[in-house]
């Protein structure tokens, strides 16, 4: 795992649920450039709740979204769940050179790491001068089970590419809210947003305070919900309930019975998950919800929860500012967009 920052070129590759996607920024003057971007489905099952399933699936996935992006950049930065994540913040004395401060870390991590060692990817990045303590600066240490970056390594080996970074996936959100900060008020600045990340199977919250990260969970939810419920209905596979929900053509009872029900339960999901963390802080506000993930296509869904939670609502859309190479479809990449948060992210690790 690399929490620090890079300067190389890198291709940001999201793997989720049902697909990979693959991000490749550029900085051309001030904003980004979007130089090569494309998403891939995955077969069904190859990857469970985040987890890789099938690695030689996944792979050939990617390698089908390199052909397909045109990319000839071979380096990538590829991010766990949080879930498989474990991290701690600690001090360590003030002035410790970069090696000295990973010897001690070393030494020190079985406090902190419930698993051996040799079991886990170990990473730390320094935030800053502790407020807690004169002379120590607070350091950011991560760790996870060696097989999870293992697996999303072979697979991106598998499709073509070197992984330089391993990076956990609400810190990608954080780096990507640079992207959409114009859409919360104040910039996010002295506000407390929380990022809604509805994917096909997993749902995620990020809770940013003054543009950083300060809460984190994940839960079992999403759209594939909704697909199986069209599945059950209507007689179709799951591709091609999966085809319809995006392009339409089902029966006149979908909205009212299918569609509605499960807008409701967006709602519900986006409530608990606030309550969940309400319970943990002792600020029981936010100040705006942005949602991300393939769900937001979902028609008037920002709207609706914004009515019944009572709090201002947006859809994200990280590439509102960035300039577009020509051979990129634009539609395809506004309707991708509210879910390309974590390749943004990824991304910008590498954008130079």
């Amino acid at each position: 795992m690399a929490l620090k920052s890079k300067k190389q070129a890198l291709i940001g590759l999201d793997i989720t649920a049902t697909s990979v996607k693959l991000l490749e920024l550029k900085l051309t003057g001030k904003k980004p450039k979007i130089v090569s971007y494309t998403v891939e489905p995955l077969p069904a099952n190859a990857v469970n709740e985040k987890n890789l399933q099938d690695v030689e699936a996944v792979g050939d996935a990617i390698r089908r979204a390199v052909k397909r992006s045109g990319t000839r950049n071979k380096a990538c930065a590829v991010a766990v769940p949080s879930a498989m994540v474990i991290t701690k913040v600690i001090q360590m004395p003030d002035g410790l050179k970069d090696y000295e401060m990973d010897a001690q870390i070393q030494l020190e991590a079985d406090q902190y790491i419930p698993y051996a060692l040799e079991e886990v990817n170990l990473d730390f990045h320094v935030i800053g001068p502790s407020p807690n303590a004169n002379g120590y600066v607070d350091v950011l240490l991560a760790a996870s089970r060696s097989e999870n970056v293992e697996d999303r390594t072979a697979a991106a080996e598998i499709g073509g590419l070197n992984v330089k970074i391993v990076d956990v996936e609400p810190y990608t959100v954080e780096s990507a809210f640079e992207l959409i900060k114009h859409q919360v008020q104040n910039e996010g600045e002295e506000k407390t947003v929380a990022i809604l990340d509805v994917g096909a199977s997993m749902t995620s919250l990020s809770i940013l305070r003054d543009q950083k990260l300060i809460y984190t969970r994940e839960q079992p939810f999403g759209g594939k919900q909704l697909t199986e419920e069209i599945m059950r209905r209507y007689g179709l596979s799951y591709e091609d309930a999966g085809r319809v929900k995006r392009v339409g053509g089902l029966p006149d009872n979908y909205e009212p019975e299918v569609l509605e029900p499960f807008r409701d339960l967006m709602v519900q999901q986006a409530n608990r998950f606030l309550q969940f963390f309400f319970s943990a802080d002792k600020n029981d506000y936010v100040d705006q919800i942005v949602l991300a993930g393939g769900c937001t296509g979902i028609p008037g869904i920002a709207e609706l929860i914004e009515q019944r939670i009572g709090t201002p609502t947006v859809i994200a859309d990280p590439f509102a500012n960035m300039s577009i190479s020509s051979d990129i479809p634009t539609q395809r990449l506004q309707d991708d967009s509210p879910a390309m948060m974590i390749a943004c992210g990824l991304a910008l690790r590498g954008a130079d």
